[in-house]
């Protein structure tokens, strides 16, 4: 009985106090003070930081940092002149073609392309603007002016048919001016020569003098056989 007492005794006292605190205006401060601050409301989970986002336009290369394959440079003016003696403009890039026209001693031309070397050029005919062929500057007989490697390649599709002279004489026979041996008929096989087209005087080193036997005219796919010698005599060729 005595604790029941006490309890209600005690609790008789806090409420007096309650009321006598709140007359005062006090009562908010002092009921805290003694039931105690009550616990936070649990704040609620902080959100997941947001994913960093990195400009990536800070790590490509600007424009102007990007290299570009230059555009390849436009071909310059080049010219060519038959400058100490006329020049064959053959069919294709090579002395085995035939030739079509001739480059007289004086006369220039703008090239349009170049082989694949850079040894021939390919210009227009003089008396045709719209055939071509092609002149080698690859002797002291032409004069070039401006760059060859900057004009275009050109690859010709097609080969030239060979030409030959056939000695059926006993003599050595010389082509000139090109100073081309050809072996008498006992030298068989190689008394047949192959040679380029062209005009040659053929001589018969074997005589005194070094008389002119006949002129020839060389062309594409000639087989030619030289039957007369120095002395006149006129041979006959074996059969193959």
């Amino acid at each position: 009985m005595s604790n029941s007492s006490s309890c209600v005794r005690f609790g008789f006292l806090l409420a007096g106090l309650a009321i006598s605190l709140s007359a005062c205006g006090a009562a908010p401060q002092a009921m805290t003070a003694l039931l105690g601050t009550p616990s936070a409301t649990p704040s609620a989970p902080a959100a997941p930081s947001a994913t960093a986002i990195v400009d990536m336009s800070s790590l490509a290369p600007s424009i102007s940092a990007i290299s570009t394959p230059s555009a390849t440079p436009a071909s310059q003016l080049v010219t060519v002149q038959a400058a100490r003696g006329n020049m064959y403009i053959r069919r294709g890039p090579d002395l085995a073609f035939n030739p079509l026209s001739t480059l007289m001693q004086g006369q220039s031309t703008r090239a349009m392309a170049r082989d694949v070397l850079g040894d021939w050029l390919q210009i227009p005919l003089l008396d045709s603007i719209e055939q071509t062929g092609w002149i080698s500057i690859q002797t002291p007989f032409t004069a070039v002016s401006g760059d060859v490697m900057s004009l275009p390649e050109i690859e010709p599709a097609y080969w030239p048919v060979l030409a030959f002279l056939r000695n059926c004489t006993h003599d050595m026979l010389v082509a000139e001016p090109a100073g081309i041996e050809i072996p008498p008929v006992d030298s068989f096989p190689d008394n047949d020569v192959r040679v380029n087209p062209g005009s040659y005087a053929v001589h018969d080193a074997d005589v005194d003098g070094y008389p002119k036997v006949l002129t020839v005219d060389v062309k594409e796919g000639s087989a030619i056989d030289l039957r007369v010698d120095g002395n006149g005599s006129n041979r006959k060729c074996p059969v193959p």
